[in-house]
């Protein structure tokens, strides 16, 4: 008798999709590392609820490029150390600041070790993705980021930055083409200020 309550039960569990496994800290370590370059359409988040959206170019280490899509009129870009932020709009140059005082700069790190004593203060699943939240383990008073990671294969799909202030600007990313050719010029911060 009990064979037949067991049954269906067991159908019923192996019918269930399976939950997605924490993806452990070492594996995401080794997904940064590999990502060289990347490019990919996201959307932008920003702390007052707007949205914008655009391309990303990614070169790992240390550049990253997001072209806005209009009506936006602005051009971020991260490189040699800098983060500038260009509004197209404004006849005033670019708003600049080191990398190494947001977040971000964990991604683009030539060597991410997300183990590092210090670096992850958070690390989860909620059954479809893996969420970690990391700092920089030196200064943790300018802010994280939570990085959003699927599984089969390692893929991120979202970041949230807080900065030092509080305010999240969450980047959600579509499809990345990887291991794409992208010129070092598209990263030149004074190539883009002389236009």
């Amino acid at each position: 008798m009990t064979r037949y309550l067991i049954a269906p039960i067991l159908w019923l569990i192996l019918a269930l999709p399976a939950a997605a496994q924490q993806i452990p800290l070492g594996e995401l370590s080794r997904y940064l590392n590999n990502l060289q370059t990347a490019t990919g359409e996201f959307t932008q988040v920003n702390a007052d609820g707007t949205l914008s959206t655009g391309t990303i170019y990614i070169k790992r280490p240390g550049r990253v490029r997001f072209e806005y899509n209009p009506p936006e009129q602005s051009l971020v870009m991260a490189s040699a150390g800098t983060v500038a932020v260009f509004d197209r709009k404004s006849n005033a140059g670019p708003e600049q600041y080191p990398l190494a005082q947001t977040p971000l700069k964990i991604i683009l790190e030539r060597n991410v070790d997300l183990a590092r004593a210090g670096m992850v203060t958070g690390h989860s699943t909620d059954g479809t993705a893996t969420t970690v939240r990391a700092q920089d383990p030196q200064r943790p008073e300018l802010g994280h980021i939570d990085m959003k990671f699927t599984a089969n294969p390692t893929e991120l799909r979202q970041w949230v930055i807080t900065d030092q202030s509080g305010s999240q600007t969450t980047i959600i990313l579509g499809d990345l083409t990887k291991g794409v050719a992208i010129a070092d010029s598209q990263f030149n911060i004074q190539r883009e200020i002389n236009r």
